[in-house]
C-alpha cells in the first residue's frame, strides 16, 4: 500500500515537472515513504532513485464514542488521555452525540479515564500505530453506586425520648425506681407529652404500688387517720388516699404545671466539685429548677403542685384530719425541706445505689 502511495506520488510529480519546470528545478529532497530516491533533488531519466532516511513519523488519531448503560449518548463526559512517555495530559470532552477525538498524535501506548456526573470512573487502553486513526469500541458508562454519608440527626424531642428511656431504667438497688433525675449535664428538655409519660410511669411501677400498700400499713398500725377506722376497709381507705396523694403530687407537681410554666421537673445531677459547692447545689434545687429554656429559675411547679395536692387532699380526707390554710403551707414547707434532703441524697448517695445509671460527663464545678 505504502508502495502504490508512492507512485502515486511520483505521478503527480511527473505532472508537475512537464507543467511547472521551474518548480521542478527548486525542488529539495522530497520525501515519500517506501519509494527509493538519489542522492541528488534533480532526478535524470533512467536513474533509479535511493533510500529516503525512516526518520519522520507520520502523526494518528483516537477517537470514540461515550454512551450509557441503554446505549443513549452521555454529552460532556471528560475524557482524559495519557500517554506513559508524552506529557503533558490531554483532555476533552465529549460532544452531544456522545463523541470525542484526539487528533495529531504520535504512535505508542496511551490510556483513556472517562469521567461524569452520577456515573463510575471507566477506563480503556490501546496501543496508537504509525498514521493510525484509532477508533475506540463505544465506552459505556456505568451509574455510580449510591455511596452519600448518611448522618442521622435526631430531633430534640427524639434525643428527649432517649434518654426517658434511660431514666426508666434506673432504680435504686436494682428495685426502686428513680426516674427524675438526670445525669445527664446537658439533658434535653422535655416536650410536655413526655413530661406527662414521665409521671405516668412513675405512679403505675409496680414498686409504687407496694411502697403505697407499706405506707398505708404503717399509718394503720400507728391509727394515722383515725376517722378511716380499722380493718381491711380501713386499711382500703388509708391505701387509697396515699395513692391518690402519690397521683395528686406527681401529676401536679412533676407534668401539668412543669408543661404549663415550661419548667423541668427532673433533677439535675451535680457530681463534680467541692462537697460544700454539692451540698449548697442539692438544697437550692429544692426552690430552683432548670427552666425549658436551660436557664435556672424559680421551682414554682414544684411549690405551687405541693400547694395543690394539699388542697385536694382536703376533699378525701377524713374531717378531722383535713387541712386548714395554715396547715396546708407548713406541710408545703415540709414538702421542701423533703425534697432538699431527697436532693442531698441523690447528689452523695443513692447514685451509688442505682443500677443502670447512663455514662455522661458531669458539670464542671
Amino acid at each position: 500500500m505504502r508502495r502504490f502511495t508512492g507512485w502515486v506520488v511520483w505521478l503527480i510529480l511527473g505532472v508537475l515537472t512537464c507543467g511547472l519546470p521551474s518548480l521542478a528545478r527548486s525542488q529539495q529532497s522530497l520525501v515519500v515513504p517506501g519509494v527509493e530516491s538519489g542522492p541528488s533533488d534533480e532526478r535524470k531519466p533512467g536513474t533509479s532513485p535511493g533510500k529516503q532516511p525512516p526518520d519522520q513519523r507520520l502523526s494518528g488519531s483516537i477517537s470514540g464514542t461515550v454512551v450509557d448503560q441503554t446505549g443513549a449518548f452521555v454529552a460532556g463526559a471528560r475524557v482524559k488521555l495519557s500517554r506513559d512517555d508524552q506529557p503533558p495530559l490531554q483532555e476533552v470532552l465529549s460532544g452531544d452525540d456522545g463523541q470525542f477525538s484526539f487528533a495529531n498524535l504520535a504512535p505508542g501506548v496511551f490510556q483513556l479515564t472517562i469521567t461524569s456526573p452520577g456515573f463510575a470512573t471507566q477506563a480503556s487502553s490501546g496501543t496508537l500505530h504509525l498514521g493510525e486513526d484509532y477508533v475506540v469500541p463505544p465506552i459505556a458508562l456505568v451509574v455510580a453506586s449510591a455511596e452519600s454519608e448518611v448522618r442521622v440527626s435526631l430531633t430534640p424531642i427524639e434525643v428527649a425520648e432517649a434518654e426517658i428511656k434511660d431514666e426508666e431504667k434506673q432504680r435504686v438497688l436494682g428495685v426502686i425506681p428513680n426516674f427524675y433525675v438526670t445525669y445527664n449535664p446537658a439533658a434535653v428538655p422535655l416536650s410536655p407529652k413526655q413530661k406527662f409519660e414521665l409521671a405516668w410511669k412513675a405512679t403505675v411501677d409496680p414498686i409504687s404500688f407496694g411502697l403505697t400498700g407499706a405506707i398505708a400499713g404503717i399509718q394503720q398500725a400507728a391509727n394515722v387517720f383515725s376517722g378511716y377506722g380499722q380493718g381491711a376497709q380501713g386499711y382500703g381507705k388509708r391505701y387509697g388516699a396515699a395513692y391518690v396523694d402519690l397521683v395528686t403530687s406527681t401529676f401536679i407537681g412533676s407534668a401539668i404545671l412543669p408543661s404549663l410554666l415550661k419548667q423541668d421537673p427532673r433533677y439535675f445531677y451535680k457530681g463534680t466539685g467541692t462537697r460544700r459547692a454539692r451540698f449548697l447545689y442539692a438544697i437550692a434545687n429544692a426552690v430552683i429548677c432548670k427552666g425549658d429554656n436551660g436557664h435556672w429559675q424559680a421551682n414554682y411547679s414544684g411549690v405551687l403542685g405541693s400547694l395543690a395536692s394539699g388542697g385536694i387532699s382536703n376533699l378525701y380526707y377524713p374531717a378531722a384530719d383535713r387541712y386548714d390554710a395554715a396547715l396546708t403551707f407548713e406541710n408545703m414547707l415540709i414538702g421542701i425541706g423533703s425534697t432538699a434532703a431527697t436532693n442531698l441524697l441523690q447528689e452523695f448517695l443513692i447514685r451509688k445505689l442505682t443500677h443502670n445509671v447512663p455514662n455522661y460527663t458531669p458539670t464542671g464545678p
